[in-house]
């Protein structure tokens, strides 16, 4: 625990970190990528290079300071992290590294301010956060190894199937190369990837969602092909049947769990329906038995991944409504058979439909996507403990 008279200095350096903003954080990671170049093998570049992490990061940083004095605020922000840290292979050495380059950071942007009394500070708050980070990464990291199936750090899987589901998007199934069972996880959890081949610079960790439900015997991710992208790109044109890649055990705070009489919306664009599908697989194979709402918007029929099996299960599941929303269909989507309407996804069009007093709402796609469902759905009075959404990267807020 912090006393008092550390808290109150670590509230008296807010107006300092709210006027440096990202300025911090991107000279943090510049200095820590310096200095620990190894470092560069955990953490994603790209995300570097557009910024998003060092953002995050400076969120994560001043929200910690303005609630030093009742960090349980940020324990939903805590539990997300750790489990992104899991996908990671985090190790308790590591919170050193990053802690001496946060404060040196702090040093040397700030050296007026930066006070032997500031310094400590910081670093006891550092330390009090960090152990609550080691604690609860050990704590997933053990539960995950006792599970049936389970295990710690990385396994090898066989990629048993690659399937094109679109232009864009690849699946693949990935069996225990051991042969033995794989643990289960929770639909919306995702898997992650450690890649490293001579053709990659460096070593890359990668998330991908889960797309079937659990089934004890193997995995199936979804990979979207990003331009420039160093990992999809490599997964896409390397990575063929039969070679082995090493999987981290399944993680992620964002998942289904609802009672059998509750209905569900299931809400996507684009890529964001992979961990969708792992829900709908789980409510369709659990038999559930309230009605089940599939909404799903991208650009036409050649990015339209899983359009045909979907169309199946709506016709195989009575309790199945489905509406898909094409912005730009091709002349080879008519006459339309995979599609309900054009243009962006409208909410307001299917309200009648999915606006239900009890139901859950699960959405997941690209980040302005997410906040009109987001901004819709709180319009209409839905509580906020009934919208759960998933960002793919780092997290921000909608």
């Amino acid at each position: 625990m912090l006393d008092a008279r550390t808290i109150d200095i670590i509230k008296s350096t807010i107006p300092l970190l709210e006027s440096a903003n990202t300025a911090l954080t991107e000279h943090f990671y510049r200095r820590m990528f310096r200095d620990n170049p190894e470092l560069k093998d955990v953490f994603n570049l790209s995300h570097q290079a557009s910024g998003r992490q060092p953002a995050a990061l400076f969120s994560a940083v001043l929200a910690y300071a303005k609630n030093i004095d009742n960090p349980a605020v940020l324990g939903a922000a805590v539990e997300r992290i750790a489990h992104k840290h899991t996908g990671f292979a985090i190790q308790p050495a590591q919170y050193d590294i990053v802690g001496h380059h946060l404060l040196e950071t702090i040093r040397e942007l700030a050296p007026d301010a930066a006070t032997p009394e500031v310094i400590d500070a910081w670093a006891q708050a550092y330390g009090v956060l960090a152990g609550i980070f080691i604690g609860r990464e050990e704590q997933l990291y053990r539960a995950n190894e006792s599970k049936t199936g389970g295990w710690r750090g990385t396994r090898a899987f066989v990629v048993k199937e690659k399937q094109a589901e679109s232009e864009q998007i690849t699946s693949f199934l990935l069996a225990p190369a051991d042969g033995g069972p794989v643990a289960d996880y929770r639909p919306g959890q995702y898997l992650s990837l450690h890649l490293d081949a001579p053709e990659l610079v460096h070593k890359e960790y990668r998330q991908y969602s889960l797309c079937q439900a659990p089934n004890g015997r193997d995995y199936r991710i979804a990979v979207k092909r990003e331009p420039g992208g160093t990992a999809s790109n490599f997964l896409h044109d390397r990575i063929q049947v039969g070679d082995t890649l090493r999987v981290l055990p399944p993680a992620g705070d964002f998942f289904m769990d609802v009672a059998a009489d509750t209905p569900v919306v299931l809400i996507s664009g684009g890529v964001g329906q992979t961990p969708m599908r792992a829900m709908l697989d789980q409510l369709l194979r659990q038999g559930h038995p309230a009605p089940i709402h599939w909404l799903h918007a991208c650009e036409n029929g050649t990015q339209h991944a899983f359009g045909k099996d979907t169309r199946a299960r709506r016709q195989a599941h009575a309790n199945l409504d489905t509406h898909v929303w094409y912005r730009a269909p091709a002349a080879t989507d008519l006459p339309a058979e995979d599609f309900d309407a054009l243009g962006l996804m409208d909410l307001q069009a299917v309200k009648d439909s999915i606006h239900l007093d009890d139901a859950h709402y699960y959405f997941c796609g690209p980040l302005p996507f997410m906040a009109m469902v987001k901004e819709t759905l709180a319009g209409w009075g839905i509580a906020d403990e009934r919208l759960h959404y998933e960002m793919f990267g780092p997290h921000q807020q909608l």
